[in-house]
């Protein structure tokens, strides 16, 4: 059994669980999860609990390049969000941002962790140890919202088997008990589709870090490159469901702890591969006692 413990409860794995994505932006790569307001957040929010999802990621700024993002302005939205939905949803609600400012006005309104983009800058990691909540540790190879070409990397899966261990070992150093962090590749963020391909075919590999594995694949550029046959050519987010289906599903299967998805058709995905995943165990552990 694996543990992720945030401000306000523990989550315990298996079976994975659903993170559903709102949006209080009007420019969310995926025109389906563009809620715009507080209000309309705390609606779309509210039915995709409704719908099965068992914890909320709640963002204000796309994580898509762009200018710069006020803090002021940032936390308007993301506050008054984070606030009713922690207090109506009855799900675990996370905050997602990268600034230490909004991420602390967040876990003030009731925030249970914080997901960061950022790669867990040191003024995040102080906060994060003095708040006690969870968090979600991304690799990113840069600032976030900067454009870049993905980097070379001889071995993907070693590189972030790496990375991942330096930054844990920062977070130990800062106060973060190993309990409040989950671990996000970043798929689209300095990597590239066969980076994206390499992570998931072999999830297992980081596994020895001992977190629970937080993946954010729903509708992302990677997948339209696949399904189109080049990244040139990659589909539009709205025509990716087919292909977030299919990602969600084998990456449940291969023991994904919480997958950040926008649809409730992929929460049936994650739910009916960990079903099947969580039988196919049983069945090998019976099997192994029977003489």
């Amino acid at each position: 059994m694996t543990i992720w413990r945030l401000a306000d409860g523990t989550l315990e794995f298996p079976p994975s669980l659903g993170a559903g994505i709102v949006n209080v932006t009007d420019n969310s790569f995926f025109p389906g999860a563009r809620s715009g307001t507080p209000e309309r957040a705390v609606a779309d929010g509210l039915a995709l609990v409704e719908s099965g999802f068992d914890l909320l990621d709640v963002g204000a700024v796309a994580a898509r390049s762009g200018p710069p993002v006020p803090a002021a302005d940032e936390a308007a939205r993301l506050a008054p969000a984070v606030a009713r939905l922690a207090a109506e949803a009855g799900v675990p609600v996370l905050a997602d941002t990268f600034s230490p400012r909004v991420a602390a006005l967040a876990l003030d309104a009731g925030a249970a962790a914080i997901n960061d983009i950022g790669g867990g800058e040191p003024e995040m990691l102080e906060l994060i140890a003095e708040r006690g909540c969870g968090y979600v540790l991304m690799h990113i190879e840069g600032p976030p919202r900067v454009d870049r070409e993905a980097p070379h990397y001889d071995d993907v899966v070693v590189h972030l088997r790496d990375w991942f261990g330096d930054r844990l070992e920062r977070a130990n150093a800062a106060g973060v008990d190993p309990e409040q962090i989950a671990l996000d590749p970043g798929l689209d963020f300095d990597l590239d589709t066969d980076d994206a391909v390499q992570i998931l075919g072999r999830l297992d590999e980081l596994r020895p870090l001992g977190r629970p594995l937080f993946l954010a694949l729903s509708r992302k550029d990677f997948l339209g490159a696949i399904a189109a046959g080049s990244w040139e050519g990659r589909l539009e987010p709205d025509e990716r469901g087919p292909a977030t289906l299919a990602a969600t599903a084998l990456a449940t299967a291969a023991g994904a702890e919480v997958l950040r998805l926008h649809d409730a058709e992929a929460l049936d995905a994650m739910r009916v591969a960990s079903a099947i995943a969580g039988a196919s165990d049983a069945e090998c552990e019976r099997r192994s006692v029977i003489p």
